[in-house]
C-alpha cells in the first residue's frame, strides 16, 4: 500500500500553530514528553500526524525539503474564511478541477504551504 499515513507540520512556535489547525480544522494535540523534541501527537478524522519544533530558521536555507497536503472540507469557501480569519494567508486562490473539487492553497501562522479542497464533480 502506497497511501500516506502520517503528516508533520514543521513550526517556528508551536503553540501559535497548534492554535491555528485547531480553529481551523478542529484538529486534537497532545505533547509528546516522551521524545527529545517539542514534539505534539495530531489527531484528525482520517489521519496521523506530528508538529514540531522547526529544527532549522527557514532563513538558513537548511531543514526540511518536503510536498503539499491538502485537507479536504466540506465548505471551502467557509474554511478558507477561518484560515484568513485566524491569520493565515493565500497562496493560490481557489480554481477548479474539472469535474473533481475546488482546490486552493495557503500559508499557515508559521509559512508553511498546505493546500484545501472541496469535492465536487460539477466543478468547472
Amino acid at each position: 500500500m502506497n497511501e500516506p499515513s502520517y503528516f508533520e507540520i514543521q513550526a517556528d512556535d508551536c503553540e501559535r500553530a497548534k492554535d491555528f489547525y485547531e480553529k481551523v480544522f478542529a484538529w486534537k494535540f497532545s505533547k509528546d514528553e516522551k521524545l527529545p523534541v517539542e514534539y505534539w501527537r495530531i489527531e484528525t478524522k482520517t489521519s496521523r500526524g506530528g508538529l514540531l519544533k522547526r529544527p532549522a530558521p527557514a532563513s538558513m536555507g537548511s531543514g526540511t525539503n518536503a510536498y503539499v497536503c491538502s485537507t479536504e472540507t466540506k465548505n471551502y469557501d467557509e474554511t478558507a474564511k477561518i484560515i484568513l480569519d485566524v491569520g493565515g494567508q493565500i497562496a493560490l486562490p481557489k480554481f477548479a478541477v474539472p469535474g473533481i473539487c475546488y482546490q486552493g492553497y495557503f500559508l499557515d501562522t508559521e509559512n508553511n504551504t498546505f493546500g484545501l479542497f472541496e469535492p465536487n464533480p460539477s466543478a468547472k
